[in-house]
């Protein structure tokens, strides 16, 4: 047998264990460039970047919620204001048996299930070392009972805190308004920077339309973090600035005077003080308590609130549409006087109806036998229909519709508040764009008695009764009378006023036609004027909400109460000096001068009489 040698070639050899050397080396070198490279990059390029995440990762920067602002009435009571809450509180990770812990904590207090589902909501959106809320607005009788057992429950808590709180609850719902826990909408519209930490926003009325200067400016704090999170020490601080403070034009004990005198009726009652356009009275009954909305009202009591018959959650002052009724008596009066199509002193025959020529048709008087000879100032203090037919007819709806915006029918005031409705001013135009139909006589007689297809809204009634007081000068009603900051800054309104030219021996003649509505022997209001030194100038108006067939009379005792007419009346006085107007409506009052007329009656009273006495002090 022979033996194989292999025969070695140590040339070779050293050949490839050179190459592998140069390669290795050559790695290694690439690597070393790659990590020079990168170390330059880290330490001079990207130094003020990761030198920033570095300091993010150890100083975390916590807002600080500013203190809302408080909102007063003209005479400097609270009607918002912020008070302290206690609210019990858990942390997680140091409660043991959570299940335990709240099953324990239900024996003891009065935790709802919501409370739990909110509980458990939040916990869900935190860290195991936050504190998260179970139950809130807990009374001194729960802060008591839990005090005695706190030992035994680590990982529980009371804390304080301050919310919105609304002392005049219903009486200044619709008007304050309230504020409410942000969400998922107002969380994309809202200034990001300016509501971090802060959970609630308003959400109507005054709290909503001042949000802005009412919430102020968040401040922050750079604070210390250990790695696990957790707060180790506070390095700085830019303290909030406290929103600012408004003080309103309402007067809350004329607003409470308005609001009981309206009883179990539902309906709104405004008063404007005439020479400044300030708003003393904003009432809409019923209202609502707005205190549960803070922190959330429960699904059951919104259901109560929003099915209820009354609704209670609508602003009958700001969105209720009427049919204004013979209210506007007196403004189609002074319009046909103002286009020359009648005299103050022209007299009209009224046999309780009135025809259109070759029609058969009868639009008939509130008074069936009718009212006889009457003209303007007769026709104003007995809101005789027949006459404002006639009227109405020599007009037209084109002026009636031109004379009737200048005192801002069918337009939004310009009240410093959200959600205001425009009423209704019919014209030609509006049926042809609404209707497609063109406009018949017939309906311009019933817009002659502020009926049809015209609605008005209560707050409209005031400021067109006060801009009829103020000889043609028009206001713009608003609420926030200052607005103080928290440096002590006080910023007034600034009141915008148009004058409407007028006749002033017309505007006369009218307002001693409404003042004959009062105090006249005959007048439709003429209770009001008992016990009073001064005059009162008036109208009083009954809106049908169903039209009644030509062959049927209306009998309010055999229809429903919600199909009943509704009372209105309109008033402004003193009459030689006019200081507050006033409109109320009550939703199937019935008659105007039996209803509305008394509430607006006792709200004049009122101020009058303070306004007398601040005089004599």
């Amino acid at each position: 047998m022979y033996k194989r040698y292999s025969v070695k070639d140590p040339l070779q050899e050293n050949r490839i264990f050179l190459t592998r050397v140069v390669a290795i080396f050559g790695f290694i070198l690439l690597l070393t460039l790659g990590l020079i490279v990168r170390l330059i990059y880290l330490q001079v390029v990207g130094h003020e970047h990761y030198a920033t995440l570095a300091k993010d990762n150890r100083i975390k920067v916590v807002p600080l919620p500013p203190t809302r602002g408080i909102i007063y009435d003209r005479k400097g009571r609270i009607l918002a204001e912020n008070i302290p809450s206690y609210s019990l509180e858990l942390i997680p990770e140091q409660v043991k048996s959570l299940d335990d812990t709240l099953g324990r904590l239900q024996k003891l207090l009065n935790i709802s299930p919501e409370d739990l589902d909110r509980f458990h909501t939040l916990r869900k959106r935190r860290k195991p070392f936050s504190s998260v809320p179970l139950l809130l607005r807990m009374s001194d009788e729960e802060v008591a009972r839990f005090a005695t057992v706190r030992p035994f429950f680590p990982g529980v808590d009371i804390h304080a805190r301050l919310v919105r709180h609304y002392p005049y609850a219903e009486l200044t719902s619709h008007v304050i308004g309230y504020v409410g826990r942000i969400n998922e909408k107002e969380l994309k519209s809202l200034p990001v920077a300016e509501y971090q930490g802060t959970h609630h926003v308003g959400k109507t009325g005054i709290e909503k339309y001042y949000e802005t200067q009412l919430h102020g400016k968040t401040g922050y704090a750079e604070i210390e973090t250990n790695a696990q999170g957790r707060e180790v020490k506070l390095i700085s601080a830019i303290d909030p600035v406290p929103g600012a403070d408004l003080s309103l034009t309402l007067d809350i004990d004329l607003q409470k005077t308005a609001y009981d005198a309206l009883e179990s009726h539902t309906g709104a009652a405004v008063a404007i003080e005439i020479p400044s356009g300030d708003v003393l009275v904003l009432a809409s009954r019923p209202g609502f308590d707005p205190n549960p909305f803070v922190y959330g009202i429960s699904r059951k009591a919104y259901k109560a609130l929003k099915q209820s018959e009354d609704q209670p959650l609508f602003d009958r002052v700001l969105r209720g549409q009427y049919p204004p009724g013979s209210t506007m008596k007196p403004f189609i009066g002074l319009a046909g006087l103002e286009y020359q199509v009648t005299d103050f002193h022209h007299k009209l025959f009224c046999p309780g109806y009135y025809k259109l020529p070759n029609v058969n048709h009868r639009y008939r008087d509130w008074k069936t036998w009718g009212h006889g000879w009457v003209d303007m100032d007769i026709a104003i203090t007995q809101s005789c229909d027949v006459y404002f037919y006639d009227l109405a007819m020599a007009l037209g709806i084109d002026r009636m519709h031109e004379f009737l915006s200048r005192f801002g029918f069918g337009q939004k005031t310009g009240i410093d508040l959200v959600g205001e409705r425009s009423g209704l001013l019919p014209s030609r135009e509006w049926k042809r764009r609404r209707k497609r139909q063109p406009w018949y006589p017939g309906e311009t007689l019933i817009v002659g008695i502020g009926q049809g297809f015209m609605q008005a809204t209560p707050l409209q009634l005031a400021r067109a009764t006060a801009t009829l007081a103020n000889r043609g000068q028009v206001v713009t009603p608003y609420l926030a009378k200052s607005i103080k900051t928290a440096d002590g800054t006080a910023q007034g309104q600034q009141q915008k006023t148009t004058q409407i030219p007028l006749n002033l021996q017309n505007l006369n003649n009218i307002i001693q036609a409404m003042t004959h509505v009062v105090h006249g022997a005959r007048g439709t209001a003429r209770r009001l004027a008992k016990g009073i030194d001064y005059q009162i100038a008036g109208k009083t108006g009954t809106a049908q909400v169903f039209t009644v067939k030509q062959e049927e009379k209306y009998n309010a005792k055999d229809v429903h109460k919600k199909l009943r007419d509704h009372a209105l009346f309109i008033a402004f006085a003193p009459v030689n000096d006019p200081q507050i107007a006033v409109a109320v409506v009550v939703e199937n009052g019935g008659h105007g001068g039996s209803v509305a007329a008394p509430i607006a009656g006792k709200i004049i009273r009122q101020y009058l009489s303070e306004r007398t006495k601040s005089h004599e002090d």
